[in-house]
């Protein structure tokens, strides 16, 4: 995967006047589109798109300071076919129009090219366990939440808040699968969305596929397949967020799994409130 990652980099590098077809490139070297771009979000920071962006900007900021070619030419060269276009997205990331940069000579933001490396320290200890679950049908309640990617998630805590007690043991109740109990799911997230992108965050439990549902539970059907299941405990969130990292840079990369289309689950075992047992529940598929 980190080969992978690097050679979608150059890619980049050398289409900088069109659009990379990723679910072609993905295919060529025996993933998916959709593993692709989690692994690359995780590990840049950035979803692949913003960095498409960034790079061509980049490029083109240079060319533009040096002054050898019309607007319209970089324009071009870059992808845009306006320089009504070009000079919306060359100002979203250097905060200055590119006729300013033209005069002033800056000041530009700089993205440098992305290099992958795998770590090898084995920095975070991963206790981690494949299974397989048959169809399943995830029950609770719903709300739309922003994607956070560090500390509390202050909507998701809000929704949970307004969840009365006595309902609470109701689903507690309801489960009759694996994983058991209250669960903390996530999903209807795209594989590169930035940070602040909405998602659905269920706060639920499973149960088998032939369990009647109430009415007034929102639901989501789970397909047969493999999980992987990672168990963690420590201070609460940062250690659940740091283990969501960590799949990414170290397990991902050396082990024959990739991440397949479905939502995220944590079980709490052990919560109070600033310190967790957990685990995260992550679809996969043979790499």
């Amino acid at each position: 995967m980190i080969g992978t990652l690097n050679a979608l980099v150059d890619l980049v590098e050398q289409r900088t006047d069109d659009e990379i077809d990723v679910t072609a490139f993905a295919r060529e070297h025996g993933t998916t589109e959709y593993h692709l771009r989690r692994m690359f979000s995780s590990l840049a920071g950035m979803p692949l798109s913003e960095y498409v962006r960034r790079r061509r900007m980049t490029l083109a900021g240079a060319e533009i300071v040096a002054g050898a070619s019309g607007l319209l030419d970089v324009a071009v060269r870059h992808g845009y076919g306006s320089v009504e276009a070009f000079g919306r997205a060359f100002r979203a990331v250097h905060g200055i129009g590119p006729a300013d940069a033209r005069r002033d000579g800056g000041p530009l933001r700089t993205q440098p090219t992305l290099r992958f490396r795998l770590s090898v320290e084995g920095s975070t200890p991963m206790h981690v366990t494949i299974t397989t679950r048959p169809e399943l049908v995830l029950a609770g309640h719903a709300a739309t939440v922003p994607l956070i990617h560090e500390g509390v998630n202050p909507q998701s805590q809000e929704h949970i808040a307004g969840i009365p007690a006595e309902e609470h043991a109701r689903l507690k109740a309801l489960s009759d699968a694996e994983p058991s109990g209250i669960l903390a799911i996530t999903a209807d997230i795209e594989p590169d969305a930035p940070e602040g992108a909405p998602l659905t965050y269920l706060h639920g439990v499973a149960l088998q596929a032939s369990t009647p549902v109430p009415d007034d539970l929102d639901r989501i059907p789970l397909e047969a397949g493999s999980w992987a299941v990672f168990a963690t405990e420590g201070p609460f969130p940062e250690t659940l967020q740091n283990l969501w990292a960590a799949t990414a840079t170290e397990w991902f990369p050396s082990n024959p799994w990739r991440l397949r289309l479905g939502p995220s689950i944590v079980r709490y075992l052990e919560f109070t409130g600033t310190h967790a047992a957990c685990e995260l529940w992550l679809p996969v598929e043979p790499a």
